[in-house]
């Protein structure tokens, strides 16, 4: 017991000693304006990696039902049940209560891994695009894979075009897919590295359904930024990423068929990144409009905690103890 009290120690120490005041500090101020008292909640569960919990996302084409009695038996339980507006009975991930990490399973040349660890609430992007068998996808900042893997753990596309613009988030994205989709199905993937802003006018009106889980101010790895430096730069860059972000909802636009659907994602608490964009963009774009996701979030509150007073085509899921998913921001938009 003193053994694995100091070891536990030791680990609160590694994990403390890795947070980032700057970026903390930064944070305070603007999610206490934002948030009110909801930030503190909020802030004990991003600032404490010991209660953070990870879902497994099972993967169809590698199917062992030896896994889910392992998981059962270590108290997991499916994570989306019920009535819910979607939901392929082939999309299946296990989530429990309590924080912790099933193991990781190492990349086999050859051999397709049986499951994907991720935070529960990056699939609720996946639920909001609805895609079905035969649609034509585009995953527009696809790395590191988890979504575009939940994606064809859902339906088989039409054609399916995963992009990464960053030359190393592609390669990572390129080894995901490799990982989890077997060999004729790969065909019907195209993984590209072009800037999601021009992808509008290189392939417009194309795609029945288009996800941008943009880049964003990721709450939680920013705040265990590993240096002081490399903090403060990304918060000085802060202030342009909702630019970009509205540039490549206007390049997905473009890139959508008329009537196709269109789901935005963040890992961002900030309002400037979220709704804030979306509003942007609904006021300057004519030809999309708000689609009500609050069907979904209804059917999914047991699991998760969102913000409320949020408009019924976005929500934010806020991270709170034994629910320790998010912060996930979606929103979906359909063009006319």
């Amino acid at each position: 017991l003193f053994l694995s009290l100091k070891l536990e120690n030791k680990t609160k120490r590694k994990l403390q000693k890795q947070l980032c005041q700057v970026v903390l500090d930064h944070f305070e101020k603007q999610y206490t304006t934002e948030l009110g008292d909801i930030w503190t909640g909020v802030r004990d569960v991003l600032t404490h990696p010991l209660c953070w919990q990870y879902a497994v996302l099972l993967n169809k084409f590698s199917q062992s039902a030896e896994l889910e009695n392992t998981l059962h038996v270590k108290g997991y339980h499916p994570a989306f049940q019920g009535p819910l507006p979607y939901l392929p009975a082939s999309l299946k991930c296990y989530i429990r209560r309590t924080p912790g990490r099933f193991p990781a399973q190492k990349h086999q040349a050859g051999k397709l891994k049986e499951y994907y660890l991720l935070n529960a609430a990056s699939l609720l992007p996946v639920l909001a695009l609805e895609v079905k068998d035969g649609e034509d996808v585009l995953d527009l900042c696809a790395a590191p894979g988890g979504k575009s893997v939940a994606i064809l753990q859902c339906a088989y596309p039409g054609q399916f075009h995963c992009n990464e613009y960053d030359d190393l988030r592609s390669r990572w994205l390129k080894q995901t897919i490799e990982s989890f989709i077997p060999d004729p199905l790969i065909n019907l993937i195209t993984v590209s590295k072009l800037d999601g802003r021009q992808i509008g006018d290189l392939k417009p009106a194309l795609y029945d359904k288009v996800l941008v889980d943009a880049p964003c101010s990721n709450d939680r790895s920013w705040l265990f930024a590993s240096d002081i430096q490399q903090a403060t730069l990304r918060l000085m860059q802060r202030k342009e990423l909702s630019s970009l972000q509205f540039q490549l909802l206007r390049s997905a636009i473009k890139a959508l068929r008329p009537g196709g659907s269109l789901v935005y994602s963040t890992c961002t608490l900030s309002k400037a990144e979220n709704s804030d964009v979306i509003n942007l963009i609904l006021t300057s774009c004519s030809n999309v409009m708000p689609t009500d996701i609050s069907e979904m979030a209804k059917a999914v509150s047991q699991e998760f905690t969102f913000l409320s007073g949020t408009q019924k085509h976005e929500l934010l899921v806020l991270p709170e103890k034994g629910r320790a998913w998010g912060p996930m921001y979606v929103a979906k938009l359909k063009k006319i």
